[in-house]
């Protein structure tokens, strides 16, 4: 099967742009050092050297198509895609609003020629999960299909020509540096110090919610409604009781522009949570935690495991599936939010949500050491 990938009609840019989506081919990771024949599984210490080497594969591999997408730049390109990594101006300067409303800076999607778009395509692949490649390529199918449909004007921006891309840092395999890469509906903050890489903060959003692409149905978000559905109805009244807030959330709490903020804990506790209840919650949270490559993700799931205990999950809204309920997921280093949006008509067909660090968005705690 065959996608298309950043595909801008002509009539947006005299530049034409295609990026053809293919499943990312990326580099098998390292098999564990020998592990006792007598085992199944890898001694710790030679999983955690596979896991090591599995991350250093992952970065060399994004260090390579970085460096492989500067290299199709003229000077005048490569010094606008580029900022100081200290740029803090810059480094937030992302936003689920449209780019006629909240300027974005760096290289448009629509300014870039195909072989351009072609490396950032290589790019991406290398950093995120084929899973998280997906979920990026649906919200911009997603804001295509509202440009096609409600037109915008004027401020309202949409479609695939407006996402940018920018380095904060230059790229390299010691020193710290950021990809980002969104528009409207989708910012990825991809902080990357040595092997150590983190994805926080990301916000990844969509409109409409469900469109049909090619005679599919496509909806980038979806998974997380449905597990998210799965999971409030799987509580008992008790639970439910715990986990259902006592008042209405109508917007991410920690989105754009509340770096820094932090919201005490609400709902339920996960050591509340029977077994099959907290593995529910570990595959809801999985599908932000699993945007960025394996090896990062892999790593980030076992230390939202270890903090279980010191999970919670709310919810605010009816139970009843296909309604519009907002939830959340917080722990000591995660925060994920999901939010319909009551902007008028149905709130299920737009969505925000978000994802975050409170430890270590932006690379923090990598760079403390």
């Amino acid at each position: 099967m065959k996608l298309h990938f950043l595909l801008l009609p002509a009539a947006l840019c005299a530049a034409p742009m295609m990026l053809p989506l293919r499943s990312p081919a990326a580099a098998p990771l390292p098999a564990p050092a020998d592990a006792p024949a007598t085992s199944s599984a890898p001694a710790p210490a030679a999983a955690a050297a596979a896991a090591a080497a599995a991350a250093a594969t992952a970065t060399a591999r994004i260090l390579a198509a970085a460096n492989a997408f500067l290299a199709t730049l003229d000077d005048a390109q490569r010094a606008k895609v580029t900022f100081k990594f200290e740029d803090a101006a810059q480094r937030v300067r992302w936003s689920n609003l449209p780019t006629g409303i909240v300027e974005r800076h760096g290289l448009r999607m629509g300014d870039l020629k195909p072989a351009q778009n072609e490396a950032i395509h290589t790019l991406l692949a290398a950093a995120l999960s084929p899973m998280g490649l997906e979920k990026v390529t649906g919200i911009i199918d997603a804001d295509e299909t509202l440009r096609q449909t409600d037109g915008g004007g004027g401020r309202l921006m949409f479609g695939k020509a407006e996402f940018y891309i920018s380095f904060l840092g230059a790229p390299s395999a010691t020193e710290p540096w950021i990809i980002q890469f969104g528009g409207h509906h989708l910012a990825v903050n991809l902080t990357i110090v040595g092997d150590r890489d983190t994805l926080t903060p990301t916000l990844t959003a969509v409109q409409p919610s469900t469109f049909t692409k090619d005679g599919k149905t496509v909806r980038p978000l979806g998974r997380e409604n449905d597990k998210a559905f799965a999971l409030v109805n799987a509580l008992d009244e008790a639970q439910k009781k715990q986990a259902i807030l006592g008042f209405q959330m109508r917007d991410l709490v920690l989105g754009p522009g509340q770096d820094g903020r932090t919201v005490a804990p609400e709902g339920i506790k996960a050591s509340a949570l029977n077994p099959a209840q907290q593995q529910q919650l570990l595959d809801l949270a999985r599908e932000w935690v699993g945007i960025i490559h394996e090896s990062a993700a892999e790593a980030k799931m076992a230390e939202l495991k270890a903090q279980l205990s010191d999970t919670w999950f709310s919810w605010s809204g009816p139970t009843q599936p296909g309604s519009a309920a907002y939830f959340r997921i917080q722990s000591p280093t995660l925060f994920i939010e999901y939010a319909p949006q009551r902007m008028g008509g149905d709130a299920t067909k737009h969505i925000h949500t978000m994802y975050r660090d409170p430890q270590n968005d932006y690379g923090k705690k990598f760079l403390a050491k």
